[in-house]
């Protein structure tokens, strides 16, 4: 079984960010497991906090569990997700920074959601330099938000399980990172959404997925 947590940082910790991984859709693109993937799957959620947990078709012999803090801050935080010392020990910390272009797949690269050369026509943030993170912690009221991403995966299948486990969480990195980055270059189409706005598109993605736990 392995875990990774990774720091994703956005830019406004006042909008609740809806987030339904598209875990199913990426993984069974990799033949050698596509046969145990489903597009069942549980996804708790409250403000600032969210739970994805895929699990059916291998029962307990196959699991991926997203766990997510949205934070104030930007990354700085250790252990948010309040974990036992001996699982603690046993987590890989991975660092995204969405202006970071050396982190993007060269095949996902889309220059139109390149944060580092979009910059907002109803905010003006952007673009975001390689310093971004330290500037923005020279200006104390400046909103911030990082998104700590537990990822735990376990596929017990003999002579697979290694290759699998890192192929799961080699894909969530990606999947966070282009997703993180298209969140902040889409900034104009969402900032000025009300809560009201939010929790309907929330109701809509939970009836579409039909698979939401409570």
């Amino acid at each position: 079984m392995g875990a990774v947590r990774m720091r994703v940082q956005t830019a406004d910790k006042n909008t609740t960010i809806i987030h339904t991984t598209p875990v199913h859709q990426l993984l069974s693109s990799n033949k050698s497991i596509k046969t145990f993937l489903t597009s069942n799957y549980c996804f708790w959620r409250k403000y600032e906090s969210s739970v994805h947990n895929i699990n059916e078709y291998m029962k307990d012999d196959f699991m991926i569990k997203i766990e997510t803090w949205h934070k104030p801050d930007t990354g700085s935080l250790e252990n948010v997700h309040d974990l036992d010392p001996t699982t603690w020990k046993m987590v890989e910390v991975v660092h995204i920074d969405i202006a970071d272009r050396s982190q993007v797949e060269p095949g996902d690269y889309k220059q139109e959601e390149d944060p580092a050369i979009f910059q907002s026509e109803k905010t003006g943030r952007g673009p975001l330099g390689p310093d971004w993170k330290k500037e923005l912690l020279a200006k104390p009221d400046a909103p911030r938000m990082c998104a700590y991403k537990l990822v735990t995966v376990k596929f017990k299948w003999w002579g697979l399980q290694t290759k699998i486990e890192n192929f799961i969480h080699k894909q969530e990195k990606r999947i966070f990172t282009n997703f993180h980055r298209q969140l902040f270059c889409w900034i104009d189409s969402w900032v000025e959404l009300t809560m009201e706005d939010i929790r309907r598109m929330e109701e809509e993605t939970q009836r579409d997925s039909g698979s939401v736990c409570y």
